[in-house]
């Protein structure tokens, strides 16, 4: 007996992108000091007031099954919050409470994409969005970003990769770069998709860390709300990663469509985790810019470790939780690299090459470590690199 082809084909083009993760995970486990700066992963917990909430929410009884696309109540907030951030109207009846970001993600291509339909996406990108096409029966093309222009993308080129497709993903503020996409990109991107008639999905997790520049979502620009699904999660601005709470913003009927496939796949998110993401909602405004700051100061941070070191040059980043390394003075691949790091200073990152082609050469650093480990770990890079650099 075999596995279906389609779960086959989730890993098709190569590995998951994953492997100095889960190289790091296995030296700590055997006892090696090891920085880990592979993913964004909050350092610090959850803030207390949340966890709270949550285990009042479960003493209190609320641990039946709950509303499979979110409670009233959670649905009102995550409305708001999207009618604050991006400046258009937002009603609960376009909201789908999802388990996580990665499950909205899933339910906007099974919603927007016919098995076969061409999707297009942004490289560099993060990891499990060709995995994600893929299980959901599409074909993915890519359009590559320009890593002497900040990362924003090679629009011409984008333009060509959507003529036939029948979905365009964007993300920022970006990971694995940091990139905001600067206002006249967003609207030049809302042009193809109006002109190509595309399905615009949006993943706009990071919204709300923009360090330079403005995050301008497609779903405000003229005749874009029909045409756009926006992605959001509470994972990285409350640090409730483990929490597996996110959403997608969609026209009121393809959201409804989106709870007909959260009805047959996940059931829903327990009541107790949906009343811990309305306290973050509602409640917990001073933890967000809490963490907000953290990330901001961290970036500088990374820029004063870095200074004066030619053979790694720092992409400074507008927004999210990373940092992006170029490597490329060294004339070493952004994995052997990496791996080399791992071995020699105990220092995880993640090669650029797991993000895709324009990130070759490169390291994505998360911030999310405290802030002298931080700056001790990108000095060892910079040192590791200075030592391996290619001669003129």
């Amino acid at each position: 007996m075999q596995a279906s082809a389609r779960i086959r084909a989730i890993h098709a083009g190569g590995g998951h992108g994953w492997e100095i993760l889960e190289r790091a995970r296995a030296m700590r486990r055997a006892g090696r000091a090891v920085i880990d700066l592979t993913i964004g992963e909050h350092e610090a917990p959850t803030p207390a007031p949340i966890v709270e909430a949550m285990a009042a929410s479960a003493r209190a009884g609320n641990t039946r099954y709950a509303a499979v696309t979110g409670t009233p109540e959670l649905r009102a907030a995550v409305a708001a919050r999207v009618a604050s951030r991006t400046g258009a109207p937002c009603t609960p009846e376009e909201i789908a409470v999802t388990v996580g970001g990665q499950m909205a993600l899933s339910y906007a291509f099974h919603a927007c994409l016919d098995p076969g339909d061409a999707a297009v996406i942004l490289d560099p990108f993060y990891p499990p969005y060709p995995g994600t096409l893929h299980a959901a029966g599409a074909r993915v093309r890519v359009a590559p970003s320009l890593p002497d222009d900040g990362f924003q993308p090679d629009l011409e080129a984008l333009d060509r990769a959507c003529e036939g497709a029948r979905a365009l993903l964007i993300n920022t503020p970006h990971n694995p770069t940091g990139a905001v996409y600067r206002p006249e990109t967003i609207e030049a991107l809302a042009e193809i998709a109006r002109r190509r008639n595309l399905w615009l999905i949006s993943d706009e997790v990071y919204d709300g860390m923009v360090w330079s520049g403005t995050h301008r979502s497609p779903r405000a620009l003229p005749g874009m709300a029909e045409r756009t699904v926006v992605i959001g999660s509470l994972s990285k601005s409350h640090a409730m990663t483990g929490f597996r709470l996110g959403w997608a913003v969609a026209p009121a009927p393809l959201a409804r469509l989106m709870g007909d496939l959260a009805l047959n796949l996940a059931y829903g998110l327990p009541g107790f985790v949906q009343d811990a993401g309305l306290f973050a909602l509602t409640r917990a405004g001073a933890a967000e810019g809490a963490l907000r700051e953290t990330f901001r100061r961290r970036r500088d941070v990374a820029a004063a470790a870095l200074a004066g070191h030619d053979a790694v040059r720092l992409s400074a980043p507008d927004g999210a939780m990373y940092v992006m390394l170029d490597i490329r003075a060294t004339g070493i691949d952004g994995r052997t690299f990496a791996a080399a790091l791992l071995d020699a200073e105990g220092v995880a990152v993640m090669p650029g090459e797991s993000f895709g082609a324009s990130a070759a050469g490169h390291l994505r650093v998360a911030l999310t470590a405290p802030d002298e480990a931080l700056a001790d770990a990108l000095r060892r890079i910079a040192r590791f690199a200075e030592t391996r650099r290619a001669p003129p």
